[in-house]
């Protein structure tokens, strides 16, 4: 039997393992090293704390640096609506002319006046829905639009006097199967052109209209004239009762309205796209010279005197040697482009002639791009009958570039001209000048959808 005489208690330490320090030399001892006689799990853990506070300051003071660069910069402003008008139907698309706003419909047009947003009139006379709408104002409270609908029929309309007027439905025939769809309108600023882009069931091509806006003003002022004074000498005979009065009153603008009738617009150029490139058809180096001295456009790639045999040696050799890559994604045979973008250009010493008389503010041509094709192509709207008459009508300029070009865009002077290529690169240029600006490559793997000028 073991009896303890004496309580439990903890042994004293050993004086043996006490760290022998100069109690004289205390105060010169640097405290961070009492850390490195630490075991090594304390170590790391001493290590690890010290980690995440540093991180921890990395992090605030980089959010701190954000919103004081945020504070500098200029806060976008808020802009609520004033005012808000309702329309019956479903709205596809708007355009703004004046003081109007006209607004396409799943059945028809209805304008708006802007100053009390109220319904001024609507037209539905062709029963169809209106996917796109482009408006100008030609003066005098008139004002032309260009209204595409769901079947591809491009309509051209006058408004003036709060009532529509349909003048021509520019791609409309009688046969059916032979009808054209419009896929793209433009409208020159201030009325004097407008442009349809029409596709086929194989091809496409793009018509240019001179609008003749001051036979339709001349017109509209006489026949605005003629209804003032019928509806006038209505009243003067019309005064037996309130309501033969009403009646009398309203009949005649509806009937001066319907005897109206404007001018057409007049076809100025057909541009259709560019043949794909074949051999030459020239014999030697003197033929081609000659057809430079005729003065035939170059830049289009047909002046050459690569012959069909090169032609195809050279896509034979490009097949063999590309061929594991061709096989895996497929080989797309050259197409004729279908689609164009244009625009409406103002003078510029690029555009002039040396006998042109030209306004500032009216255009004097059309820049032209296909889908897939590396030239800008600019024509004059001064085309003789004979150039008019011909099937490929040659460009009077060629801008070049080295990549599809992707979208375009021209500003409101016209003096400056942005092409973006599908190389993911923007080319500004100067038009009057002829020599680019600037050029910015974005990054890479990216396509350049659209383009403004703000």
């Amino acid at each position: 039997l073991n009896t303890r005489k004496h309580p439990l208690g903890n042994p004293p330490p050993s004086e043996k393992d006490w760290p022998k320090e100069d109690e004289e030399n205390f105060f010169l001892l640097d405290p961070d090293r009492k850390r490195d006689v630490l075991p090594q799990p304390f170590k790391m853990i001493n290590k690890l704390v010290m980690q995440v506070f540093e991180n921890a300051m990395e992090i605030i003071e980089r959010r701190e640096m954000l919103r004081k660069a945020q504070k500098l910069k200029v806060q976008p402003k808020k802009c609520f609506p004033t005012a808000e008008f309702q329309v019956t139907e479903r709205a596809n698309c708007l355009a703004v002319s004046g003081k109007y706003i006209f607004v396409g419909l799943s059945m028809g047009l209805a304008a708006f006046n802007t100053c009390d947003f109220k319904d001024v009139c609507a037209w539905d006379a062709a029963k169809t829905e209106i996917c796109a709408i482009h408006a100008s104002d030609l003066g005098n409270e008139c004002h032309v639009l260009l209204a595409v609908d769901e079947m591809g029929l491009a309509w051209l309309l006058c408004f003036q006097k709060e009532s529509f007027l349909l003048i021509k439905i520019l791609n409309g025939v009688e046969d059916i199967s032979q009808r054209s769809t419009c896929v793209e309108v433009v409208l020159s600023r201030g009325g004097d052109y407008a442009g349809i882009l029409l596709q086929g069931n194989t091809k496409a091509w793009l018509e240019i209209y001179q609008l003749p806006k001051d036979s339709w003003l001349t017109e509209m002022e006489k026949n605005a004239g003629a209804a003032e004074e019928l509806a006038c000498s209505e009243r003067r005979s019309s005064s037996s009762s309130e309501v033969g009065t009403f009646l009398l009153q309203e009949l005649p603008v509806s009937a001066v309205q319907a005897d109206v009738e404007l001018d057409a617009p007049v076809l100025l150029l057909t541009v259709r796209p560019p043949k794909p490139i074949t051999g030459t058809s020239f014999k030697g180096p003197l033929d081609a010279l000659k057809e430079v001295d005729d003065g035939s456009m170059l830049g289009l790639g047909y002046k050459h005197l690569i012959k069909d045999s090169q032609w195809e040696l050279q896509e034979a050799i490009f097949r063999s040697t590309y061929q594991e890559y061709l096989e895996a994604e497929g080989v797309m045979e050259e197409e004729i482009p279908r689609y164009a973008t244009f625009h409406f250009l103002l003078p510029s010493r690029i555009l002039e002639g040396p006998e042109m008389k030209v306004q500032p503010d009216i255009p004097v041509g059309i820049g032209v791009h296909w889908d897939g094709n590396h030239n800008f192509c600019l024509y004059l709207l001064n085309h003789s009958l004979k150039e008019k008459e011909d099937s490929d009508l040659k460009p009077d300029v060629v801008w070049p570039c080295a990549a599809p070009i992707a979208c375009s865009a021209v500003s409101s002077c016209s003096r400056y001209l942005a092409l973006a290529g599908e190389d993911a690169t923007i080319t500004i240029w100067d038009k009057h000048l002829g020599y680019p600006l600037s050029v910015t490559a974005i990054l890479e793997e990216r396509f350049i959808r659209s383009i403004h000028f703000l």
